[in-house]
C-alpha cells in the first residue's frame, strides 16, 4: 500500500483548510484563502484575534482538536516548534492527525521540522514545510516568496494551494531544506540590519549628510531594499505596527545560532547581533518592529 505522500496530485482534492495561527502573518494568509473561495477553519490560542476571519467568513471554532477534525488539510503560521507540538501535536489533538495534511509555514530549525515530520508521519498524517519570506503587505497580497521542503509529489500536489499565498513556490528539497535556507535568509535580516544602523549611526554623529551617504549607498553593489525600508523608522525613532517584531527575529537568530554551531561553524558575528537584540529587549521593544536594534546601536543622546 502507498503512502499517503506517494499518492498521485490528482487524488487529492482541496475541500477545507485549517489556519492554526492567526497573528500578523497568518491573518492576512488566511483571509487569502477566504479570498479564493476556499472553505477556511481557524483557530488560534488568543480568540480575540479570530474576529476579523469570523467576520470574512471562516468558521471559528474553540480548539485546535475541533479545526484538525474539520479539515482535510491544516496550514500552521505558529510562533516556533513548541507552539506546534502544543496546538497539534499534544493531547486530544494528536489523535486527529492520522490522514490529514500538516503544512508547517512558520520558521523553526531544520531538526525541529525532520522531527515534527517523523511524528506526523508515525501518526498517520502527512507533513511540508513551506517557510514564507516576505511581511504584511506581502502577506495581503499574495506576493510572498514560499520555499518548499517535502517530496517532489507532495510538492506537486500541494502546490495549487500555496499559490494562494505566492505564485511561484519554489522547491528546495526534503523536510529541513526549506527551514534552511529560511533561517539562512532571516540571518541576513538580522546582519543586514544591525549593519546598516551602525553605518547611520556612525554617519549621523559625525554630522554627515545622510542624503548624500543614502544616495551613494543606492548606486552602489552594498545597497539592500531593506535599508531604504528601515530608514525613516531608524531616523524617526518610530517602531510602532511591526511588520516583523523583535523578539521574532531574536527568536530566530538563536535557532540559526543553535544550528550553525552544531555545523562547526564560525557565528560570531551573528552572536554579536544577538546581544544587540536581546539588550532591545531589556528596553521594552520586544513587541516593536525588529529596526528597533538602532536604539542599542545609537542610543538617544
Amino acid at each position: 500500500m502507498k503512502n499517503r505522500e506517494d499518492l498521485p496530485t490528482e487524488r487529492i482534492k482541496i475541500v477545507k483548510v485549517a489556519f492554526l495561527g492567526t497573528g500578523l502573518m497568518g491573518l492576512p494568509m488566511a483571509r487569502r484563502l477566504l479570498t479564493h473561495g476556499i472553505e477556511t477553519i481557524a483557530y488560534n490560542r488568543t480568540p480575540e484575534k479570530l474576529d476579523p476571519l469570523r467576520a470574512a467568513g471562516a468558521t471559528v471554532v474553540e480548539s485546535s482538536r475541533d479545526a484538525l477534525q474539520r479539515c482535510d488539510c491544516a496550514v500552521l503560521m505558529l510562533t516556533d516548534a513548541r507552539a506546534i507540538r502544543e496546538v497539534v501535536l499534544s493531547g486530544s489533538a494528536r489523535d486527529t492527525v492520522k490522514g490529514r495534511a500538516i503544512v508547517q509555514m512558520g520558521t523553526i530549525a531544520p531538526e525541529e521540522s525532520r522531527s515534527l515530520a517523523r511524528e506526523v508521519s508515525d501518526l498517520g498524517g502527512e507533513y511540508l514545510e513551506a517557510p514564507v519570506l516576505g511581511s504584511i503587505p506581502e502577506a495581503k497580497a499574495g506576493n510572498l516568496l514560499v520555499m518548499v521542503g517535502s517530496t517532489a509529489p507532495q510538492f506537486d500536489r500541494w502546490r495549487p494551494l500555496l499559490q494562494h499565498f505566492g505564485e511561484d513556490p519554489r522547491y528546495i528539497g526534503e523536510v529541513g531544506a526549506a527551514a534552511a535556507v529560511k533561517l539562512a535568509l532571516n540571518q541576513l535580516i538580522a546582519a543586514l540590519t544591525a549593519a546598516f544602523s551602525l553605518s547611520l549611526g556612525f554617519v549621523r554623529r559625525q554630522g554627515a549628510d545622510v542624503d548624500a551617504f543614502m544616495e551613494i549607498l543606492r548606486q552602489s553593489a552594498l545597497y539592500a531594499p531593506t535599508f531604504d525600508k528601515k530608514l525613516s523608522r531608524m531616523s524617526d525613532r518610530d517602531y510602532e505596527n511591526p511588520n516583523f517584531p523583535t523578539k521574532h527575529l531574536l527568536k530566530d537568530t538563536k535557532l540559526f545560532l543553535g544550528e550553525s554551531q552544531s555545523l562547526g561553524l564560525d557565528d560570531r558575528a551573528l552572536d554579536a547581533v544577538r546581544e544587540i537584540l536581546e539588550a532591545a529587549i531589556a528596553r521594552n521593544l520586544a513587541e516593536m518592529d525588529y529596526s528597533a536594534l538602532f536604539e542599542v546601536v545609537d542610543p538617544p543622546r
